[in-house]
């Protein structure tokens, strides 16, 4: 009987509810275990926790007081009796200028005066054709054979029998005038029939007049723009052959925006930056339209560049220096603005002082300012963003790092 009741009390007290397990661990509330068991029956047996010695009490409260202890050793963290400052870099501030920029793109076209148009003012037949469109020539240099036709031919032989035959009259009429029988009117009439007429031979000779084969050369250094003639074509007098540009006939033609054509002038320089792969060039303005160009609706400006630095069609990036901006010249990231306006910190006496400042203009990463600046103040190129007015600061010692950007963000 004993041992079914043991029994019996085993099944209770695994039963029983973890609350009095957990009541009979802590030695202050074992007393609040109830006296009976489930359903009436004997109180639960205590388990092997309840008989194990219970911790210490001061364990509760190590691990905060540790953490504690970490965050007032941390380093760089100002200690109650200290005035906090701000870290920040500096530098003396300087009065200069950067330039003012214009900004306009454009591409390689040949000057209006750049080019030239080889024609024959005489009927015929393109023979053969010696270069190609684009090419580079040396002056001197063959372009095109050119056969006349025989009416042209003929027209030369026909000026050249013209003038034998005022030769003839002339010497006849000065015989008849040294015998007396003709006047000194008749004389001049017969110089001026053969000066006429040599006239008009030299004209056509020329013009390539009693040559059946002639050949064009090219008359000056540079490069072949358009063929419009096929070989063997038959063409008539005066029908262009070929046009050729200067090596130093070319320009970049760039769009300014009509209401930037006031500040671009002939004669300002420009910075040339090929939008392909190339060195960039140094130019200057050679002419501003006064009209908008009806294709682009934009105004042309003509570029002078070095002869032979540029190809026909290369695209460029021109920068035009239209003027200067002068004040004082700071780094982008030290102009702050509020609702107050734009100001920068300089520092007196370890605390940051506030000036309030005009923007004049920037380029790249510098801007012009002007503004009632100390020149023996140092100003604040970071860090500025966590200062006010009169509060402390301590400089950085380590150089500052150049922004890698060209312009703001």
């Amino acid at each position: 009987m004993r041992l079914t009741q043991t029994a019996g009390e085993l099944r209770r007290t695994a039963v029983a509810p973890s609350s009095w397990r957990a009541q009979a661990r802590h030695p202050r509330l074992a007393g609040l275990i109830p006296a009976e068991g489930v359903d009436g029956g004997p109180a639960p047996a205590m388990t092997m926790h309840a008989r194990r010695r219970p911790a210490s009490p001061y364990l509760r409260f190590a691990a905060p007081l540790a953490a504690c202890l970490a965050i007032l050793l941390l380093p760089g963290l100002p200690r109650a009796d200290e005035t906090p400052s701000v870290l920040v870099q500096t530098e003396m501030p300087r009065q200069g200028a950067v330039p003012d920029i214009l900004t306009a793109y454009g591409t390689a076209v040949p000057a209006p005066s750049g080019g030239m148009t080889l024609s024959v003012q005489q009927e015929g037949r393109i023979s053969a054709i010696a270069v190609t469109p684009g090419e580079q020539v040396r002056a001197g240099q063959r372009l095109l054979d050119f056969t006349a036709s025989a009416a042209a031919t003929s027209v030369f032989q026909q000026a050249q029998s013209a003038l034998s035959l005022a030769q003839a009259q002339r010497a006849h009429t000065a015989q008849l005038f040294r015998q007396q029988l003709a006047t000194r009117d008749q004389v001049a009439q017969a110089d001026k029939a053969v000066s006429d007429a040599q006239a008009a031979l030299d004209a056509l000779r020329r013009e390539g007049g009693g040559q059946a084969l002639r050949t064009l050369d090219a008359p000056f250094d540079g490069f072949v723009e358009t063929i419009p003639v096929a070989q063997g074509a038959r063409v008539p007098a005066g029908t262009p052959l070929v046009t050729l540009t200067r090596l130093d006939g070319l320009v970049i033609t760039a769009g300014i925006e009509p209401g930037e054509q006031g500040r671009v002038r002939p004669g300002q320089d420009v910075r040339l930056e090929p939008l392909a792969t190339s060195a960039a060039l140094d130019g200057r303005v050679l002419r501003v339209d006064a009209v908008l160009n009806p294709r682009t609706r934009m105004v042309d400006a003509d570029i002078a560049v070095p002869a032979g630095a540029v190809m026909p069609g290369m695209a460029f990036r021109a920068d035009i220096t239209i003027g200067q901006f002068r004040g004082w010249v700071v780094p982008h990231d030290a102009v702050l603005a509020d609702d107050k306006g734009a100001y920068v910190f300089q520092v007196a006496n370890g605390k940051a002082i506030r000036v309030a400042v005009t923007p004049i203009g920037s380029r790249g990463n510098e801007d012009v300012v002007g503004g009632p600046l100390d020149a023996t103040r140092k100003l604040v190129i970071q860090g500025n963003y966590q200062l006010d007015d009169g509060m402390a600061v301590r400089e950085n010692a380590e150089p500052r790092q150049a922004n890698s950007g060209d312009g703001h963000g």
